[in-house]
């Protein structure tokens, strides 16, 4: 099947999504300036040969195109399920915490993948999992805990204080 060839999925895939993402970033930003679409697309196509290229960053991007289509599908199934409760989501309507709240778990969702997909999540795990360290880690994490609880708490009382 073509969807299993290896050029399709490490050499064509990569490049075309390396090359529409970059030359869109040109037209938008339009950087090389004005109606110069010709030059925005041998831009990007070189951007994409390189990528396939050199293999490290190909890797990456192969790794993490499957977990954005994830990430993409549980905010998809979360949005539709919001709506059935709250309806609409456009303009102004969308309350400031669910905006917020959308930016951290994408933000938390990224890194998690970031550091699965590069290997680093491992080298950071290796710190924590040394003999010896756990306990020392484990309690570096409950101070951090309680003094991010307190900034909370510092921050939402000053606004109940300027409310009133």
């Amino acid at each position: 099947m073509i969807f299993d060839n290896p050029f399709f999925t490490d050499v064509l895939l990569p490049f075309l999504l390396v090359f529409v993402v970059v030359f869109a970033i040109l037209q938008k930003s339009k950087i090389l300036g004005e109606g110069k679409a010709q030059i925005d697309s041998m831009v990007a196509m070189v951007i994409g040969l390189i990528l396939i290229g050199v293999e490290q960053p190909r890797e990456i991007i192969v790794g993490l195109m499957p977990w954005m289509a994830v990430g993409v599908a549980v905010i998809l199934v979360f949005l539709i399920l919001y709506g059935f409760v709250a309806g609409d989501l456009s303009g102004d309507k969308t309350p400031a915490w669910m905006k917020n709240t959308f930016g951290i778990l994408a933000g938390l969702f990224t890194l998690g993948v970031v550091l699965y997909v590069t290997g680093l999540g491992d080298i950071i795990m290796g710190w924590f999992s040394s003999p010896g360290s756990g306990d020392v880690w484990m309690n570096v994490l409950i101070i951090l805990l309680v003094i991010g609880a307190m900034i909370v708490a510092v921050v939402s009382g000053k606004k109940k204080k300027e409310g009133e």
